[in-house]
């Protein structure tokens, strides 16, 4: 069973899950205009704001499905691969029904930013269908993008029937594309490593491979957060909110045994920081860090993943050595 730290915080957010029986979307990159010999939906708002979708009255909708940049940013480009953070909405042009998005995810009086969905370009994703994730792609950073078509074209054979979304039914996305970064799966960080202090578990960390965290000896666990950064880096603050691409590798306290580690699944993952898409051990050590930082953290149970008893990893402290190479 794989622990990825983003796979397992996806369902803190409200997305249609109900629209997707396994992984989301068909194959595509969504980069065509198509035909609009019908109706596409209006969208009114500022970027940033929850977009408040139209569809003309009595009017059909474009028979086949639409690409289209409602409003361009002045960000870069965005390319195959990068990492993106993005805000997005999606609705049924019969009735407009709302089926979820991150806007819906915002609490009042909530002070934490806003859940949003880091994605990489090119891979699967479990909130986008691949056809829509690839509507951002060549766009410009701070772009709003709105993709139109049925639920057959855009998610394709992963449509869950019993949602009572039919094939036939179409969708508007609308997608915010906030941040994006180009940032090498295979990097790592870089410097003189710093030796663990008293108390702590050893690390070693062989260049392009999970690291090996060794528990001390008849040590017992601790009961609040520890940390240290072993490499310090020169890049920017982590800031709450932001998407964080690191390398990282998790151990078990109790017996020392690897539980997960990016290295085994190609390569750096991304992940939003800071607002509970984590467990909260993350976010308290890992917001306010560098850019570059080699950080290891020993997170108890309260922090981890305590709060849901179905865990394997519930009742465990939870050892991660994480690199910070970029955010988005």
């Amino acid at each position: 069973m794989n622990y990825n730290v983003k796979r397992r915080a996806l369902a803190l957010l409200a997305v249609p899950a109900l629209l997707f029986t396994a992984a989301c979307g068909s194959d595509g990159d969504g980069d065509g205009n198509g035909d609009a010999a019908g109706g596409v939906a209006q969208v009114e708002g500022k970027f940033g704001d929850k977009p408040e979708i139209s569809v003309p009255k009595d009017g059909e909708p474009s028979g086949t499905t639409v690409v289209k940049a409602v409003s361009t940013g002045d960000g870069a480009t965005i390319k195959d691969a990068d990492f993106v953070r993005l805000d997005w909405a999606v609705e049924k042009w019969d009735g407009g029904q709302e089926l979820g998005g991150t806007w819906a995810s915002a609490t009042a009086g909530d002070k934490a930013p806003r859940r949003q969905s880091v994605e990489r370009i090119g891979q699967q994703s479990q909130q986008l269908p691949a056809k829509v994730l690839g509507a951002v792609k060549g766009k410009k950073s701070g772009s709003r993008i709105v993709v139109q078509g049925t639920a057959g074209d855009l998610v394709g054979e992963n449509l869950n029937t019993e949602s009572g979304i039919a094939k036939d039914d179409v969708l508007i996305w609308v997608v915010d594309a906030v941040g994006a970064a180009s940032v090498d799966v295979k990097a790592e960080a870089k410097g003189e490593q710093a030796a663990t202090e008293a108390g702590l578990p050893e690390v070693k960390a062989p260049s392009g491979k999970a690291a090996a965290i060794t528990i001390p000896k008849g040590a017992k666990a601790p009961k609040e957060l520890e940390e240290q950064v072993l490499i310090k880096g020169t890049g920017k603050k982590v800031e709450a909110g932001q998407g964080l691409v690191a390398q990282y590798t998790g151990v078990k306290w109790e017996d020392g045994k690897k539980f997960d580690s990016s290295w085994d699944h190609g390569g750096a993952t991304a992940f939003q920081i800071g607002n509970g898409s984590v467990v909260e051990g993350w976010d308290k050590g890992l917001v306010g860090k560098n850019v570059g930082d080699r950080v290891l953290l020993v997170i108890p149970p309260s922090l981890g993943y305590g709060a849901n008893p179905q865990s394997e990893l519930a009742k465990n402290t939870l050892v991660f050595v994480v690199d910070i190479l970029g955010t988005v």
